[in-house]
């Protein structure tokens, strides 16, 4: 009896999971549910229990749902898997300060934010170098990076490639090149970086 218990309560998550994606999408077109049972071919009574969580809908009526909101049958699926979600808010000033010393080279983080889900991983930092003598290290990761200058001018290697990055300049690459600063032109260079890679 418990189990069965526990596949019921299962199976009313997903309904409702499946009803929130179905309202969500709706929603965002713009669009009635009497509309949506007209180009879908669902009764709007039918849409209407569907976004509360009453039925488990079959996979027919989500397929012509799917189409009619012109999105992948997935997407009705998109919240089934998601047992939490996470945040972080930093408010302005605020953020987890941190010094990274390498290879006689500091940099000086402001740490904004970072998420973890199970195929994804995110990061965001503000980031300050000072100009030294000695040239700042380069790195070989995972996954994709992005680079927005806030202050200052600065050498940015990519691959083979040298870019001047200067104050509003953006740079996104494939972080598996190798890349890195080559050069700090400015007495500081500060800059948002947001780095995300696949997880698994």
């Amino acid at each position: 009896m418990p189990d069965a218990l526990n596949a019921e309560a299962k199976n009313d998550g997903i309904n409702l999971a499946i009803g929130t994606a179905l309202r969500d999408l709706r929603a965002s077109r713009g669009l009635s549910a009497r509309r949506l049972s007209e180009q879908a071919g669902v009764s709007a009574a039918m849409i209407s229990r569907i976004e509360s969580g009453q039925v488990s809908p079959s996979i027919s009526k989500l397929n012509g749902l799917s189409k009619a909101l012109d999105v992948p049958l997935v997407s009705l699926f998109r919240e089934t898997e998601i047992d939490h979600a996470d945040f972080t808010h930093a408010k302005k000033g605020e953020g987890v300060r941190s010094t990274r010393k390498v290879d006689s080279h500091v940099h000086e983080y402001v740490n904004l934010a970072f998420h973890r889900r199970r195929d994804l991983q995110f990061e965001a930092r503000k980031v300050t170098l000072v100009r030294q003598s000695a040239q700042p290290p380069t790195y070989v990761g995972r996954g994709a990076l992005y680079i927005y200058a806030l202050l200052g001018e600065a050498v940015y290697r990519c691959g083979q490639t040298e870019i001047k990055l200067k104050a509003g300049d953006s740079l996104s690459l494939d972080a598996e090149l190798c890349h890195g600063f080559t050069e700090v032109l400015s007495p500081e260079f500060t800059f948002l970086s947001v780095q995300a890679e696949k997880r698994g």
